[in-house]
Order: structure tokens, then C-alpha cells, then sequence
């Protein structure tokens, strides 16, 4: 029988840069694939529809919640998220693993849903740091930022819902302690 793949899921505050070590998982792990969430959110610069995300609007979205499209949905920062379980299905039934970059409320929501499900929490090294880089995006006003931190005291003080937390202190340590984690868990299914 063909192994079947296991979701890992990656949450972090905002600006903690949960982005940046999942994307270094995938460049790195042939075997790991990235999960293409949907978004009420406008694209950044460079994102594409279909890559990135799946960009709709939110009466298409609400459509997807009312059909039960979803493993998991939420609200962050004004828009709408959700990770359908057509996303998931296929790659799991081919044996790939695939990691899903949510935030802690679909996290919570796939803690609910999927036993097979591996959750990891990047922590940032302190909240000054945090303050320090969401400030240093320069996409948000003093409000918004105020606001995302406000928000990450609140996802912080869910972390026991986690498997793992790491702290994402330096970059390259902190894939490879999440890379770490998927070894361990990839040993533990076989």
C-alpha cells in the first residue's frame, strides 16, 4: 500500500515569517507540497491566482462555506481565508505531504478535523522584534500594525494547541528545526 502523505500546518503572528520558511520547505523537500489556500484579499505584488492563492470575492466564498467546500475558513485582518479539502485530497492520496500556512484560527479548526495533521507555531524571537518587522513592511499604517499586534498577543497565547513551537530567531535554523520536525513525523507514519 502507498503511503499517504500527512498535512503540516504552519502558524505564526503576522511578521513572523511563516511565509518566507514555508516557501524554503518546498524550494527544498521534493516530497512536500504547498497547499493554495482562498482569499477575499487583493494580491500583493507578484502573486498570481491559481499559484499563490485562489483570489475570489467574498459572495463566491461564502458560496464555497455554504457548499462545505472548506477543512478550515476564517477571518484575519479584514479578509477571508480558507483551505478547501479539494486542496488537500489529491496530494495526500498521491503520498506527497502537504504544508498548509494558515493562521491560528484554521489551525484550531484542522486540529478538530484531521487527527493525521501536524501543527507547527513559529514564535518571533520577542514581541519588540515583531513590532520591529511589522513596521518595517511598510504596508500598513501605525493602525494596522497596532492592530496585527494586538492580534498576536491573542495567537500567542494559543500555542499548546500546537505539536511544536519554534522560534524563528534566525532563518536558517528555523527551517530547519521545522525540516526537522516533518523527518520526525515522516519516521513516526511509517
Amino acid at each position: 500500500m502507498a503511503r499517504r502523505g500527512i498535512p503540516f500546518v504552519v502558524s505564526a503572528p503576522s511578521g513572523t515569517g511563516k511565509t518566507t520558511v514555508c516557501k524554503a520547505l518546498v524550494d527544498s523537500d521534493p516530497q512536500l507540497r504547498f497547499s493554495i489556500s482562498h482569499t477575499t484579499r487583493a494580491p500583493r505584488n507578484g502573486e498570481r491566482d491559481g499559484v499563490d492563492y485562489h483570489f475570489v470575492d467574498r459572495a463566491r466564498f461564502a458560496a464555497l462555506v455554504a457548499q462545505g467546500a472548506f477543512l478550515e475558513h476564517a477571518e484575519y485582518a479584514g479578509n477571508l481565508y480558507g483551505t478547501s479539502f479539494a486542496a488537500l485530497e489529491a496530494p495526500l492520496a498521491a503520498g506527497c505531504d502537504l504544508l498548509l500556512e494558515i493562521e491560528v484560527q484554521g489551525a484550531r479548526q484542522v486540529r478538530e478535523r484531521r487527527s493525521d495533521a501536524c501543527l507547527v507555531f513559529l514564535l518571533p524571537p520577542s514581541s519588540e522584534a515583531l513590532e520591529r518587522r511589522l513596521a518595517g513592511r511598510g504596508s500598513d499604517s501605525p493602525e494596522a500594525v497596532k492592530a496585527r499586534l494586538d492580534l498576536a498577543k491573542r495567537e500567542l497565547a494559543a500555542r499548546d494547541l500546537f505539536d511544536y513551537a519554534i522560534v524563528n530567531d534566525d532563518l536558517d535554523r528555523c527551517v530547519a528545526a521545522v525540516r526537522a520536525v516533518i523527518a520526525a513525523e515522516r519516521r513516526k507514519a511509517e
